[in-house]
């Protein structure tokens, strides 16, 4: 009778509870000898089997079938062409983006990066960007960014803050550069300290003014007056010549 009534109570459950107190039934039952071994052995194995069936009907909760995660897939954000990326990345290290003592520490993909992350410095006062934005910007891949900024960390050029959510998406890092000399050059727009100091590299700007050289004006002056209708007076006197003999004999005494 009662090996008859738990077979029926197993394949009539419906929950995985219902047949874990079953399970627990049955072996408390064994146990007072209310039934065999071998119908024990029965009734454990249909339980066995209608629980393989109930967990291939039931789908975790919130998450769609094939999914491993709760999040969205993740959009990677590539240049379009790989000449365009090298392009970019090049145009953005020869850019200037660090002092070159310090550039001279990082590759030519890596000064890209550091690049993105200085201009969102000059801007914002800190870097806030994802890993894949930045790499696309600096026309890199998401692994060679996020190598860069870790070996610029290590330097003690910046310091990276971790956002993270347990439950849910954690923000992006923010990434600030805390090297002074850095910092100086972002605050010139790039320039080397040379170029800082001499004001630039440049032609000098003239201003005119109304004062000049006195002795220059005074001979043109003479001229002019001599020119009109002068040239036929040869008894008029040479006014370089007069202007001539008194600095000779202001010289001479």
């Amino acid at each position: 009778m009662f090996h008859a009534t738990m077979r029926s109570a197993i394949e009539g459950a419906g929950t995985l509870a219902q047949l874990d107190d079953l399970s627990r039934t049955i072996w408390q039952a064994l146990a007072a000898e209310t039934v065999t071994d071998s119908e024990a052995q029965g009734l454990a194995e249909a339980l066995h089997t209608r629980r393989s069936a109930l967990r291939e009907t039931v789908a975790p909760v919130g998450i769609p079938l094939g999914r491993v995660t709760l999040f969205p897939p993740r959009r990677l954000q590539r240049a379009p062409e790989r000449s365009v990326a090298i392009e970019r990345r090049r145009r953005l290290a020869c850019s200037g983006p660090m002092p070159p003592a310090l550039a001279s520490r990082f590759t030519t993909g890596q000064l890209a990066v550091l690049r993105v992350v200085g201009d969102e410095m000059a801007r914002n006062g800190a870097c806030g960007l994802f890993i894949d934005a930045i790499a696309a910007r600096a026309g890199v891949c998401r692994r060679l960014a996020q190598a860069a900024i870790r070996l610029a960390e290590g330097d003690g050029l910046l310091t990276i803050q971790e956002r993270r959510h347990q439950g849910r998406k954690s923000d992006p890092n923010v990434v600030r550069i805390i090297s002074r000399e850095w910092l100086q050059w972002l605050r010139r727009g790039g320039r080397s300290a040379a170029l800082a100091l001499l004001g630039g590299i440049g032609c000098k700007t003239i201003h005119p003014t109304g004062r000049g050289d006195s002795q220059r004006q005074i001979v043109d002056a003479e001229t002019k007056r001599g020119c009109r209708g002068a040239a036929g007076d040869p008894g008029r006197s040479d006014p370089v010549r007069i202007l001539a003999g008194g600095r000779t004999g202001r010289a001479m005494r």
